[in-house]
């Protein structure tokens, strides 16, 4: 398969236009189970009637890792609100009912949000004993019911086409809870732009009931988790000051 050079580039991987499909070839520090598992969730994903894009084959190109699915043809909201600031509140209107229904699947077949947060917080090698231990008591201490969580979601996982939107990029999704997954977005957006994170939680508290407090309640886990991706774009003095506000010295 000629590939061409990238149409995007990402952390894990980079994405090709070919045959008027998108085809995800992963780097090579991966697991081998990267591909195989980030396929399965997307699948999921699709057989739950969401607008995802559907995989069409779990492969290797050259050697590495690949997915290939369906291309959906569109422009990202996170890219349309550029283009026009005066609309920001709109799409993330948008984004938001999007979330909202991902939010409204109970899972059956899908990682357990605890275990992927308890996976990720054991790992940081910034974090001392007491500091994991506290974050892993807070996580315990949790009680919720368990939904669909994308575990990425932002404006620019989200395509619009002609007559939807799409949610691409499900590899970090999990069983767990809606707050938790809320606060990570929450976060997302904050290393950015803190007035698009309040617009965005806003929003979503406004269309749920859920108060501002419940969602900060996972805050020091959620940025415990988050110093275990070593994201070049993220500040990992802001998010020990996040552990830091919280944990009991």
């Amino acid at each position: 398969m000629i590939l061409g050079n990238p149409i995007a580039r990402g952390n894990t991987a980079k994405i090709y236009l070919s045959d008027n499909k998108i085809v995800k070839v992963f780097n090579d520090f991966l697991p081998d189970t990267e591909s195989e598992n980030e396929a399965n969730k997307q699948k999921y994903a699709y057989s739950c009637g969401l607008p995802v894009p559907k995989v069409l084959e779990v492969t290797k190109i050259n050697g590495k890792q690949a997915i290939i699915m369906e291309y959906v043809k569109g422009e990202t909201l996170a890219d349309l609100m550029l283009k026009d600031n005066e609309q920001a509140e709109y799409y993330m209107n948008i984004s938001v009912d999007m979330q909202l229904e991902i939010h409204s699947i109970i899972p059956d077949a899908i990682e357990p949000m605890y275990d992927k947060l308890y996976r990720q917080i054991e790992s940081v090698t910034k974090l001392d004993k007491r500091q994991k231990s506290y974050l892993l008591n807070r996580l315990e201490s949790f009680t919720y019911e368990n939904r669909l969580c994308h575990g990425d979601f932002h404006l620019f996982n989200l395509i619009m086409t002609d007559n939807q939107v799409v949610v691409i990029d499900w590899v970090d999704s999990s069983a767990g809870d809606i707050r938790a997954d809320i606060y990570r977005t929450y976060l997302l957006y904050s290393q950015f732009s803190s007035e698009l994170a309040d617009m965005y939680l806003r929003l979503y508290c406004e269309k749920s009931g859920l108060l501002r407090s419940e969602v900060f309640q996972w805050a020091p886990i959620i940025a415990g988790a988050r110093l275990s991706e070593s994201v070049s774009s993220e500040n990992s003095e802001r998010l020990m000051e996040i552990i830091n506000h919280y944990f009991p010295l």
